[in-house]
């Protein structure tokens, strides 16, 4: 008789040898989570995650995993300090399963699985090859994710700057994005490789967010490439790491999904001995309104200007600052922000990417001994940090690259922002003054194209519930003004990115006389805006059609909400927002949508049921306790 292999953790305490459980029939029982929500069901070479007992997702392994039946499960804690992101003390628990090299943690938030060793080399993962369909041998030893047709899903097509929309759809069979860097098609025409992360909702209110974490030197990050249902893990590059990073599926609720951090979870601890020199903050930065403003002194002054009077503590010098015009340097906008008690960023290309015709300084960071030798510099004048542009996606030549990167800044004390680069994997934990990373698709866009006009609010509704799941998400949120192509969403809605997009340096996008010609108490909030949250909570919501979050940083909650539709909208708080602060607010200043103006600012003693919203709008609420 075919027996289904199950396993469970069994009811031990802490310290006490734990043993798997037997049904009467004999058969183990599926594996669960500490808290019971998650269990998987182990059966050949086939993984089925299930919450609360619902079928959630099928993953076909690279070989037999019934053996996991025989491990004892063993109880991982993580408990840590974060910096800045979502939440900065994180805790969670799993148990643990092993199957050879097979290392498998149920979360109490989902599932996470790692190879760490294998007898044929570096896993025998299939490689992406670009441009084209063609695979390795060894495409057979996945894993992959079975996504089967008619499941709701939301997946950015791949492009090595992860910059793209996450469209609902329902079916794989989705057009190839002509404009993205290579064109990755099946046979009969579709899309087939795709980014991470990938959102799905296989029933009615439950969720799966699929995507990977805690990429260590010589290892090469991957994508998910689909033959019909079936979306496979390909490494981009062959590492040399014997181990593979941690796959990852978050499971549950939105809610679940939004405030878990179990890609923080299963990354490695903090690397650096002193992390007292970290600050996250908001940044005042040129590009957006002035492409080439970073290398004219007097637009840079402009910016440190609007830092000072909006008591902003960075401001970021972006490329081309070493073509400074009119026989200024960098050292001297350098050393005006510092005089005016500003802290200054400053960019860089990292000389792999985009190379011929991109703006500079280039080719300062690639060798050991450069870069040294530029950070080195960077921490004698006063810069206080680095963005650091163009690289070309997901190979392990990359990661490793990365790491460098962020460990000889770490020496010299310098803040990271990665720029046109791939998504966040937990560095953000490892190496804390990682503190922001693009891999969005963000308002810069409002410089390039003009499709980004009309599907910016429903995008802008996706992103919480996608990528900015992962880790910090440099959007460059909150223009007021237009750029070369217009934004139709509204003043309320702006503000409310600021809070819904989280990121340990946000960076304001639009011209200081933009946001000086605001309202007073729009610009106290950004006065006062902070960047780290002691706690998030999604209060409602559904990608691409509205989402209310709400973030507590001290003594001081933020609400902020908006509306992804071209419709009006009431966006409701419910109980869950009621309890966090209910009879315990002092002052409310709520930032929202108006009729005829373009804004309608009050000042509550409390929260009102609900917020109506033009189409495309928007609130903010400060709530002082």
């Amino acid at each position: 008789m075919r027996i289904c292999i199950l396993f469970m953790l069994a009811l031990f305490s802490l310290g006490a040898s734990p043993h798997p459980l037997l049904s009467p029939s004999g058969e183990l029982e599926r594996g669960l989570s500490p808290n019971g929500k998650v269990s998987v069901k182990a059966e050949g070479q086939q993984l089925t995650i299930f919450y609360l007992q619902q079928k959630v997702l099928d993953i076909v392994m690279a070989s037999d995993v019934s053996a996991l039946a025989e491990s004892q499960p063993v109880r991982i804690i993580a408990d840590y300090q974060m910096l800045a992101g979502k939440r900065l003390h994180c805790t969670n628990e799993a148990n643990e399963y092993r199957c050879g090299s097979l290392v498998l943690r149920l979360y109490n938030d989902g599932v996470a699985f790692r190879y760490e060793t294998t007898d044929d080399g570096p896993l025998g993962l299939p490689l992406a090859t670009e441009g084209t369909q063609e695979r390795t041998t060894d495409d057979r030893r996945g894993p992959a994710y079975r996504i089967p047709e008619g499941t709701r899903r939301w997946a950015q097509q791949w492009t090595e700057a992860y910059e793209g929309f996450f469209p609902l759809t329902t079916t794989y069979k989705v057009l190839p994005v002509p404009s993205f860097s290579g064109v990755f098609k099946s046979p009969e025409g579709w899309n087939n490789r795709w980014g991470y992360p990938l959102l799905m909702e296989p029933a009615d209110g439950v969720f799966a967010l699929i995507t990977e974490a805690n990429i260590e030197r010589g290892q090469s990050a991957s994508c998910l490439y689909n033959d019909g249902e079936l979306f496979r893990v390909v490494e981009d590059s062959r590492g040399d790491n014997g181990a593979s990073p941690w796959r990852v599926v978050i499971v549950g609720e939105l809610s679940d999904i939004v405030e878990s951090t179990l890609v923080t979870d299963v990354s490695e601890p903090c690397k650096l001995d002193d992390v007292s020199w970290i600050h996250p903050g908001v940044v005042s930065w040129i590009y957006w309104a002035y492409n080439h403003g970073s290398n004219d002194y007097n637009i840079i002054r402009k910016y440190v200007d609007m830092a000072v009077t909006l008591h902003l503590p960075y401001v970021l010098i972006d490329a081309e600052w070493d073509e400074m015009k009119d026989g200024k340097t960098i050292e001297d906008a350098v050393s005006y922000a510092i005089a005016q008690g500003v802290k200054p960023l400053i960019w860089y290309n990292s000389s792999i990417g985009w190379i011929d015709g991109a703006p500079g300084p280039k080719f300062r960071l690639n060798k050991p001994e450069d870069r040294e030798r530029e950070f080195a510099w960077c921490e004698r004048i006063g810069v206080a940090g680095v963005k650091i542009d163009f690289f070309s996606g997901d190979n392990q030549k990359n990661m490793d690259y990365c790491i460098d990167l962020l460990e000889c800044a770490a020496r010299h004390h310098l803040l990271v922002n990665f720029h046109g680069a791939p998504i966040p994997r937990g560095w953000q934990r490892t190496y804390p003054n990682l503190l922001s990373t693009e891999g969005v698709y963000g308002a810069e866009w409002y410089n390039n194209v003009p499709t980004f006009t009309d599907q910016a609010a429903s995008h802008n509704a996706t992103l919480p519930f996608t990528r900015n799941v992962i880790g910090p998400m440099d959007y460059t949120p909150c223009t007021f003004s237009d750029s070369q192509h217009p934004h139709i969403t509204t003043n309320a809605h702006e503000l409310a990115l600021t809070v819904l997009f989280e990121s340990g340096l946000q960076h304001l996008a639009d011209k200081p006389e933009s946001y000086l010609a605001q309202p007073q108490e729009v610009q106290q909030f950004l006065s006062t805006l902070p960047n780290v949250w002691d706690e998030t909570h999604l209060i409602s919501g559904y990608p691409g059609e509205s989402v209310v979050i709400a973030r507590r940083h001290g003594t001081t909650w933020y609400v902020a909400g908006i509306n992804g539709t071209n419709e009006p909208m009431d966006l409701m708080f419910g109980e869950r927002c009621s309890a966090l602060f209910q009879g315990s607010a002092t002052t409310i200043v709520l930032f929202a949508d108006d009729t005829v103006s373009p804004w309608n600012i009050t000042t509550l003693r409390q929260m009102p049921e609900k917020v109506n919203c033009r189409p495309r709008g928007g609130f903010v609420a400060k709530i002082s306790l």
